[in-house]
């Protein structure tokens, strides 16, 4: 039985005609914790997307001040129970502004995802752009472009973002800006590792054909090593989306990244530990997505990386083909007989 399964697993097996995306399929299946990510990351890019329907619902919006909420005379605390929870603020309201807290909490969601997913696209466009440009040229091509990755590899992110940030005019949008910054500075990794899985692909027999047969540099690129290189950019493309999170937050926080009135996580998290005590939900809500949304996703990009590799599904086949051949057979034997028993009879 176990054979069997590790033929059912194997690249070759693959190659053999199963679509490449049903055997992905197949694997992320198998794998409950990485189905249950995948369905928590759909919801919150679900409330992101219809954040404008939720606050019609709600009859509500991120950037009205509603100062009949608020007690001025204990320095701006909402009024009421619960930070000021009512049918008209489902979670509040924020402390000194009056603004609606779910209003900006799930436009905030639009900020933090949609800044840290048009980060990890760009990342990805310049690190295999890089990365392949690396591994075909010849040379000083090679040369200067592996140096050049190594630049950025070794630039530290937080204090450029912090030094580029600082020095742009305040009229240039934050949001764009942050995802230009991160994007155009930590694409290192990923030309790297597709500089070396490029250089493997070059060696195998139908890479080497399609140069023979006349085919140009790009040409082979696009046709033959781009299929190879969609697991590990894929599964890298994962795990650089919850870092981006984390980025484009410390950023906010720090005060150089999405400036108010503009909601972010981050920036809601800015000024949440002066009033923690009196309004707690001011720092957990927006610190409790930030958590959810970065373990999904650290979660979900581990669950693809299984999936798409081969030789962790076929071990796993391989452990769980023994564990059910052993039940098995333990289930077979007949009770109050032990296996030396038989074998002795035999033997006679």
């Amino acid at each position: 039985m176990s054979e069997a399964l590790v033929v059912v697993e194997t690249p070759e097996a693959s190659a053999s005609g199963v679509p490449a995306a049903r055997q992905f399929w197949r694997r992320l299946r198998t794998q409950r914790a990485a189905l249950v990510a995948a369905a928590v990351v759909a919801l919150l890019v679900l409330v992101a997307v219809a954040a404008p329907l939720l606050t019609a619902l709600e009859g509500q919006d991120p950037t009205t001040y509603h100062p009949s909420l608020i007690d001025s005379a204990r320095g701006g605390v909402p009024t009421g129970p619960l930070g000021g929870v009512t049918g008209d603020h489902w979670l509040g309201v924020e402390p000194q502004t009056g603004r609606d807290l779910f209003a900006r909490l799930v436009y905030g969601a639009r900020v933090s995802l949609g800044v840290a997913l048009a980060a990890t696209v760009i990342q990805v466009t310049v690190g295999v752009v890089m990365g392949i440009a690396s591994a075909l040229g010849r040379g000083w091509v090679d040369q200067l472009l592996s140096r050049i990755a190594d630049t950025f590899v070794a630039m530290p992110l937080m204090i450029m973002s912090l030094a580029l940030l600082a020095i742009v005019p305040a009229s240039f949008p934050r949001p764009v800006l942050v995802t230009l910054v991160i994007g155009f500075i930590a694409w290192g990794n990923i030309a790297k590792i597709v500089r070396a899985q490029t250089l493997t692909l070059k060696g195998l027999d139908y890479v080497a054909a399609a140069r023979l047969s006349g085919w140009g540099a790009w040409h082979i690129a696009r046709r033959e090593l781009l299929p190879g290189l969609a697991a590990p950019v894929i599964t890298y493309a994962a795990i650089l989306m919850p870092v981006n999170i984390s980025v484009e937050a410390a950023l906010s926080f720090l005060g150089v990244g999405v400036k108010p009135p503009t909601p972010s996580w981050g920036q809601m998290l800015t000024a949440a530990d002066v009033w923690y005590q009196a309004a707690p939900q001011y720092l957990l809500l927006p610190a409790g997505a930030l958590f959810v949304t970065v373990l999904a996703l650290t979660v979900l990009g581990d669950g693809v990386r299984t999936a798409l590799d081969p030789r962790a599904a076929s071990r796993l086949s391989v452990g769980t083909g023994r564990k059910r051949e052993a039940k098995a057979g333990t289930s077979e034997a007949e009770p109050g007989k032990s296996d030396a028993g038989p074998a002795k009879e035999e033997t006679v």
